[in-house]
């Protein structure tokens, strides 16, 4: 039986990273090591380790790219104005997808992309797609 599941992102500056999702997403830490820390926000979880830290097998050893973290949210465009003017590098301007998604992209430190997404009802083409 799986008890949790999230993800961790290897990156160069953990504590950094770490304070960002707190300082722009709410999270808490609830585990802090120079090379580790474990952060909350209700029933979400995410963590930020070492990207060279021994735990991850040679070869693995580096920083996180390639993987997109999501955050739905109730008001995109409400985070988008709150962290655009935060200085936070946006990569993707707030736009409405007709696949049901108001959304953005932006970087937080150690290069991690967050989606931040409020869903919205779908175009009829993609309507059907949904289960």
């Amino acid at each position: 039986m799986m008890r949790s599941f999230y993800p961790v992102v290897q990156v160069a500056n953990p504590a950094e990273v770490a304070q960002a999702f707190v300082d722009h997403f709410g999270f808490e830490e609830t585990f802090t090591a120079d090379w580790y820390v474990s952060l909350r926000n209700g029933g979400h979880e995410l963590a930020v380790l070492d990207a060279t830290h021994e735990t991850i097998p040679e070869g693995f050893r580096a920083e996180c790219r390639g993987v997109l973290l999501n955050v739905e949210v109730d008001d995109a465009t409400a985070h988008y104005a709150r962290l655009r003017d935060s200085g936070l590098p946006i990569r993707l301007a707030l736009r409405d997808e007709p696949f049901g998604q108001r959304h953005f992209i932006v970087e937080m430190p150690g290069g991690v992309l967050v989606d931040v997404i409020e869903e919205i009802p779908p175009t009829a083409e993609f309507a059907a797609a949904f289960a």
